[in-house]
């Protein structure tokens, strides 16, 4: 593509990475994003993806802003108080870089909205704050054959992980770690159990590279590893994670074949 002369300003710290150069950054532009959650990860995610010049991002969240999000949310600020998040980070996005278009759907993913929802954009940055989201999106991407960043904190603590099992081994899905929810109550909200504030800045930055990394197609992907971050500790530990032979939804006799609510043999909720 031509750039302007703006652009090759814009984006000039990319255009001279052999890396990415004028074919990665073009590439980045007729890119799509779907970002699940405008929250504590979701606003590094969509504010470095924005900056970067991904070319279409669209903004799912149902909430609205209020004071207890400022602490991490950096997205928003006062004058979003009341607003609904997804119209709030688009504002924030709009006045970063024209060159994005901006998607807001503020709804709840559900079973019947989420599959239509994520193949309308070629890559998922998983930043809810609930198992359920998190099981949902693992299953629809798998099914639409979307990859899937996805990360979590609580306290001082986060991780990350991206998913690609729709390419088959060596790819694990999120149910071949996490097999499956846990307990209601057992794991705590960070509304219940805190969260240090620049720890949604880390995680979520690093969430926004490894969507970058997949977007360009450089560097070493996160499917089959689980990055995990000490915030306290101040290290970072990544662990080898295999596709599971047992795994009720990518493994070699699945039980999931549909999400609930679709037709499908041998259908199962989480």
């Amino acid at each position: 593509m031509d750039f302007t002369d703006s652009q090759i300003e814009r984006y000039s710290r990319h255009i001279i990475l052999k890396e990415v150069g004028g074919e990665g950054q073009a590439r980045l532009l007729a890119s799509s994003v779907l970002v699940v959650g405008a929250g504590g990860l979701g606003a590094p995610v969509l504010l470095y993806l924005a900056a970067a010049g991904v070319g279409r991002i669209g903004i799912v969240d149902d909430d609205t802003v209020d004071l207890s999000n400022l602490q991490r949310q950096v997205v928003h600020d006062m004058a979003s108080l009341g607003q609904a998040k997804v119209d709030s980070a688009a504002a924030r996005i709009r006045a970063i870089n024209p060159d994005v278009v901006v998607e807001v759907h503020r709804t709840r993913l559900a079973p019947d909205n989420v599959r239509q929802l994520i193949r309308a954009y070629d890559i998922v940055a998983d930043g809810s704050d609930n198992f359920t989201t998190r099981f949902l999106l693992n299953d629809a991407c798998y099914f639409e054959r979307r990859p899937l960043v996805s990360a979590a904190m609580l306290r001082f603590d986060g991780q990350i992980s991206t998913f690609r099992a729709h390419e088959g081994h060596p790819h694990p899905c999120y149910r071949c770690v996490f097999p499956e929810p846990p307990p209601p109550g057992l794991v705590p909200s960070c509304s219940e159990a805190g969260v240090l504030g620049a720890l949604a800045g880390t995680v979520g930055s690093l969430q926004a590279l490894e969507v970058l990394k997949e977007l360009l197609g450089i560097g070493d992907s996160l499917s089959g590893r689980l990055m995990l971050y000490d915030s306290l500790g101040a290290s970072f530990r990544t662990v080898r994670v295999k596709p599971d032979p047992d795994c009720p939804l990518c493994g070699s006799h699945p039980t999931i074949t549909a999400l609930p609510g679709e037709e499908g043999p041998g259908e199962e909720t989480a």
